[in-house]
């Protein structure tokens, strides 16, 4: 017997993108399908889920800001695991589903089998769309659309089915009769097409509607007069239909990737002690025995290492941090925290820094582009720019590195097992020795020997009054 999966193989498969609908109800200068979505534009689920089910070619059809789509995709490519080329198809007039598929016919020519996706369908997933494909060729139907129940069905377009249970057409819910309106499964906008006939279809549409518009569901409805089979395929679950189209669907769609992140994560052996205060993107990992505490935020291409205690209230966006370390009640971006660290409460730790590994960050200090040393400690009222700390270092109270002159940047260099005493200033360019001790309030503006002592303060005086 053949596998569903042999069976895709035995096929050539092209998948189609829409995306070039303007998304007037975003209300956004930004095109719908970059806005941003668990860590990534919304459009990078759709390219990664047609990458994953290696079609014989992929092609996106823009319309609305096409270029700035397409250098998108281009540009983040890579980051986002697309190893296959994608063809970007113009829709030169924005008429409709129908129209943007009539434009790329030369593309879908090429293959037996067309997969159609909405590019503002984030939410569907690889097993629900692969078992659509398996469905639509072991049950060689000429059409297999995905379909859902919803206990409200508002706004979609109800599935008509004919005796036999195959679908004879898709009803506009501005259309419906009341008999129609009442049917809760809808359209999900996501379908198999043989392509010939796809092919066929699409060119006898006619303009429906007030604004003149193709449809691609009238495809199906042309197939199905034809004597094609059309079959409706039931997904999972209904979350996964849902197309964004205002900025509710967007935060209700964030919701839903942010909920599976925590449970992948849980399942993987991570404890998240209250999911309903806690956010993780969809490409954030997290190691084993880690624990998350309420008001964690992890975003971006977050790397937690095993054993970890993070939060409560800790933000961590594109930054790597190692075993068995501590964040709480901090900030840290695009940074490195290296193995056994202690970062907060309170602190800010910004890009281009690498702390520890054993370093400790704390109450109300901030690094910035620096690197801190094994087992150095900024404990708190600091400011760290542009420096580099070695090993053992104990900064005190209020220290500043005054990297800033105005003009440029300068850096700081602290020697290992250096002391610097409280609310000290480093006035950069300078270098602290090996071993050197810097007492408390100086303001150092040279170069401080190893071993040395470096005292630089005005004469303590004291008036006594008459």
């Amino acid at each position: 017997m053949t596998t569903p999966s042999a069976q895709i193989k035995g096929q050539t498969l092209g998948v189609l993108i829409l995306a070039a609908g303007q998304g007037t109800r975003m209300v956004s200068a930004q095109p719908k399908v970059l806005h941003p979505l668990g860590g990534r534009p919304m459009i990078s689920y759709l390219l990664r889920l047609a990458n994953a089910l290696k079609p014989a070619g992929i092609a996106v059809v823009v319309g609305h800001q096409g270029e700035l789509v397409r250098e998108e995709v281009e540009k983040a490519a890579k980051a986002w695991g697309l190893t296959r080329p994608i063809t970007f198809i113009r829709q030169k007039h924005l008429s409709g589903s129908g129209s943007a598929v009539l434009e790329a016919l030369p593309f879908l020519r090429r293959f037996r089998t067309a997969l159609v996706m909405c590019g503002d369908s984030p939410l569907l997933t690889f097993d629900t769309v692969f078992t659509l494909l398996n469905a639509h060729l072991r049950d060689k139907t000429q059409a297999t659309m995905l379909t859902a129940n919803l206990r409200d069905p508002k706004g979609y377009g109800r599935i008509v089915k004919g005796p036999h249970g195959d679908v004879s057409r898709v009803v506009e819910e501005t259309s419906a009769t009341p008999k129609e309106a009442a049917i809760r499964e809808v359209n999900s906008g996501t379908y198999c097409f043989e392509t010939a006939l796809l092919v066929d279809a699409v060119k006898q549409l006619k303009p429906q509607g007030p604004k003149r518009e193709f449809y691609l569901t009238d495809c199906l409805e042309i197939i199905h007069q034809k004597g094609g089979r059309v079959l409706a395929h039931l997904a999972a679950s209904g979350e996964e239909i849902l197309g964004i189209n205002t900025r509710v669907h967007l935060a209700k769609a964030e919701s839903v990737l942010c909920r599976r992140s925590l449970e992948r994560l849980m399942l993987s052996g991570v404890t998240i002690v209250d999911p309903a205060h806690t956010y993780a993107d969809a490409d954030v990992e997290v190691g084993q025995d880690s624990v998350l505490l309420p008001g964690t935020v992890l975003r971006g291409a977050t790397r937690i290492g095993a054993r970890c205690r993070i939060g409560p209230y800790a933000c961590i966006e594109n930054a790597s941090v190692g075993n068995e370390c501590s964040v709480s009640f901090s900030q840290v971006a695009d940074a490195r925290i290296l193995e056994k660290c202690f970062v907060g409460p309170f602190s800010h730790i910004r890009p281009g820094s690498v702390i520890g590994p054993r370093a400790k960050v704390g109450n109300f200090s901030e690094v910035k582009a620096s690197k801190i040393g094994f087992g150095s400690k900024v404990p708190h009222l600091s400011y760290v720019g542009d420096a580099e700390v070695a090993e053992d270092v104990n900064i005190g109270a209020g220290t500043i590195t005054c990297n800033y002159d105005g003009v440029e940047k300068h850096k700081t260099i602290i020697g290992a097992k250096s002391f610097i005493g409280s609310n000290v200033n480093l006035v950069a360019p300078v270098k602290v020795g090996r071993g050197a001790k810097i007492g408390a309030g100086s303001t150092i503006t040279e170069d401080v020997p190893d071993g040395a002592l470096a005292l630089a303060r005005a004469q303590q005086v004291n008036k006594v009054r008459k």
